[in-house]
Formats: C-alpha cells, structure tokens, sequence
C-alpha cells in the first residue's frame, strides 16, 4: 500500500501533532539523543521526561557520566525499570570517553560496538543524532507497517532483516528520512496504537490496507504476552534495589529482609541482582551498589 505522497502526509500530520519531548531539537546532542534511547526501551516517553531532563543536568557529557560510580547511575535510574540499563549506559560512556574523544560515534558499526547498543538503538542514535539514512524500525513502527502496508492486526515477533526492508522500501530520500522514521514512531505511539486506535485520525487511513479489509483480526502471529508485574521476581527486584538507592550507604540482610518477606523469592532475586552486577556483596552480611 502507500502512495508517492506518503512521506509528505506523515510528515505534515507530525509537523502538527508531535509532541514537545526534550530529547527531540536540533540543540539536543548526540549524548543526549543516546541517553534517551536507553531510558525509552521497554518505557513509555511520559515516564523517561523528568528522569531524561535530572540526568541530563547531572551528566551533561559522556566523561561527566564515566567519572561517576556506576552505583550513582543505578541510583538515578531511580524507578525507570530494568536497571541493567543504567550499567549499560555508565559502560557506554566510558567507552565513548576512553576510545572515542568523549563523542559519540556516528557510524551504525561503531555505535553497535558499543557496550549495551544494540541495531536498533545504534540506527536510531545515527538518524536523530547525525540525520543518517537508516530505518530505525521499533514496536510501534513495526505495528504501523503490518496494518498500513501488509493489512495485518498486529505486528508479530521482530526480525530485522524483514523489517528493516518493509521500512526502506517506504522511505522518501536522505533528507526527509529522520523526520520520517519519527513521525512513523509517533503514528505507532499515539495513533495507531495496539488497542483502540485512533483510525479516524491517521494520515494513512484512505490508503490503509487493514482498513480496506475491514479491520480483520489476523492474530498475534507468536507475539508473547509478558508476565504479570504483581508479585513477579521483577517486582521482588525492583523492592530491593529501592531499599539500596534509598540508603546513603551498604545495607543489611535484615533490611532487604524488611523489604520483600518471601524468603525464597528475595533471596532468588538478590542472586539475579549479583549476577547482574547490579548489588555487591559486602563484608558482614551486607550489600551496596556497584562504586
């Protein structure tokens, strides 16, 4: 589906609607532009804003970041969700820091060279950053492309070699491409959202192939639901980590005791959180954040 002028729609529907987000702007740096994709992984945008807006003021640069303990990272990641990214970015920086000047790479193989960068986050750093011509193809977009393009209900399981030629194949030349590759983002995210999307809103909608087809449920096609958060080792995780960001210093077993009381499930995941690197083991039963 599409037509030659489906750039041109995309783009004006997000000249008009795109929202306001301070990691979007042609003042933003590459190191902000990084830092951003690593907290809106598996993250809504409204939850990233205010941690994004306090990280970036503490560690405006990657040196500012590597010069810190990878505890304080941890501890500023604050309720983001799945902490080892905050570890990821604190190496990331140092890498950057130590091997590249202190600038982030431009290149999508230098960017996936580095630690906790992926080819999704390295494209996504070199188009919104450095205006690279790469399809940058998350859920969101993904979902737009199955309904758009192939009339399909839903996006499937990720496969970059499929997806990343579905997203070339409908981008308009060099110098359109980021603004195209973010308003797909944005389409995905408030528009043509998984549940009740706001069809009658689309720029796509006169050319949408799920739309001609009368909306038809073509399943989930192996798309895993995640397990309930509630009572969930991530959550078990989640209260410890809380208990060590909130001490000015190591804890003890009895105050990680205080803050999840299952006993097996505590302690099942204290061990993850070891071996994740995320809490050191101390001296005399006690424990901190990585320094």
């Amino acid at each position: 589906m599409g037509t030659d002028n489906t750039a041109d729609l995309i783009e004006a529907w997000f000249a008009r609607e795109r929202r306001d987000l301070p990691w979007r702007g042609p003042v933003v740096t590459a190191w902000g532009v990084l830092v951003s994709e690593f907290m809106l992984q598996q993250t809504p945008a409204v939850r990233v804003i205010e941690p994004y807006l306090t990280w970036m003021e503490r560690w405006p640069t990657p040196a500012d970041l590597a010069a810190a303990a990878p505890g304080d990272a941890v501890r500023a990641w604050a309720n983001l969700g799945y902490p080892r990214r905050a570890l990821w970015l604190h190496a990331c920086a140092t890498t950057i820091t130590n091997d590249h000047g202190g600038r982030v790479p431009s290149s999508v193989a230098e960017l996936e060279a580095l630690p906790g960068i992926g080819p999704y986050t390295a494209r996504a750093v070199a188009v919104f950053a450095y205006r690279a011509h790469e399809p940058v193809v998350d859920t969101n977009v993904r979902r737009v492309i199955a309904r758009w393009h192939h009339g399909q209900s839903d996006q499937g399981s990720p496969s970059a070699k499929r997806d990343h030629a579905d997203m070339l194949a409908l981008m308009p030349p060099p110098a359109q491409s980021p603004e195209f590759n973010a308003a797909m983002m944005e389409l995905g995210a408030r528009v043509c959202m998984a549940r009740s999307p706001l069809c009658a809103a689309c720029p796509l909608a006169l050319t949408c192939a799920w739309r001609a087809a009368g909306y038809p449920d073509t399943g989930a096609r192996g798309v895993a639901k995640q397990a309930r958060y509630t009572g969930s080792d991530r959550q078990a995780r989640g209260a410890l980590l809380a208990a060590l960001r909130a001490s000015t210093g190591p804890v003890t077993r009895a105050a990680l005791e205080q803050a999840w009381p299952d006993t097996v499930q505590r302690d099942r995941a204290l061990l993850s959180l070891i071996d994740d690197g995320l809490v050191i083991p101390l001296a005399r039963n006690r424990f901190g954040l990585p320094e």
